[in-house]
């Protein structure tokens, strides 16, 4: 995030510097916007240009695309924009050489100027400032995950992430049985009077290997004196 604010500031102060420096002497005592944009291909000649016809509207074009890259926060945009500012810088230069036949840097103001200087200074910080940004990186990070596949049909009962058996994908149709809700008193009373009833039903084996049922409510038993047989 830091990198992204820094390079952006310092792609921004590069497209200011790269719009402005028409404004300022080129070659002589010519300013930049006096130079035609179709003096760049065919040749330097002293026919003066409008504003919006001049160098300066390369310029323009790379500030817009600094200010979509800066918003989107993508270093090749910015980038792109720097070599547009260096290019054109680079190709007038190659123009005036061609119909001056030399570029000297002179004290007497009969070279080139500070105007040069500062389109060269503006496509140089616009590259650097693409090279700080870090670009979308961060926000890539920060999307949401992409969601678990579904379980293949040979292991329905898999569940995702850790691919551990999970709950069961197939139910039962029948109603599961449910607890008696009621807990007040006289529940267990109940409960083992029903355990008795079963214990009177019972059967027991006979000498002739037959069964037969105890019906009836059983006598208490004295555990001291047991029947006799």
């Amino acid at each position: 995030m830091i990198r992204n604010v820094l390079g952006s500031v310092v792609a921004l102060v590069g497209a200011a510097a790269a719009v402005q420096s028409p404004f300022h002497s080129w070659y002589a005592d010519r300013l930049g916007r006096d130079y035609r944009i179709q003096d760049l291909f065919d040749g330097i000649s002293g026919v003066s240009s409008s504003v919006m016809g001049s160098i300066l509207l390369p310029f323009l074009f790379a500030a817009l695309v600094t200010i979509v890259g800066v918003v989107l926060r993508s270093r090749w945009v910015v980038a792109l924009a720097g070599l547009v500012v260096l290019g054109f810088t680079v190709l007038w230069m190659v123009r005036l050489g061609q119909a001056v036949g030399s570029l000297t840097v002179d004290g007497d103001a009969s070279g080139l100027r500070w105007g040069v200087a500062q389109a060269l200074a503006g496509g140089v910080l616009l590259l650097l400032g693409a090279l700080v940004m870090s670009g979308r990186r961060g926000v890539r990070r920060g999307r949401a995950a992409e969601p678990y596949p579904v379980p293949s049909d040979d292991h329905p009962d898999t569940w995702p992430p850790t691919q551990e058996p999970g709950p069961a994908a197939y139910t039962s149709p029948g109603p599961e049985p449910e607890a008696d809700p009621y807990t007040g008193p006289g529940r267990h009373r109940a409960e083992d009077r029903a355990a008795r009833e079963d214990e009177d039903t019972a059967e027991f084996p006979v000498q002739d290997g037959s069964t037969h049922p105890v019906q009836g409510d059983r006598q208490e038993r004295d555990r001291y004196h047991p029947p006799h047989p």
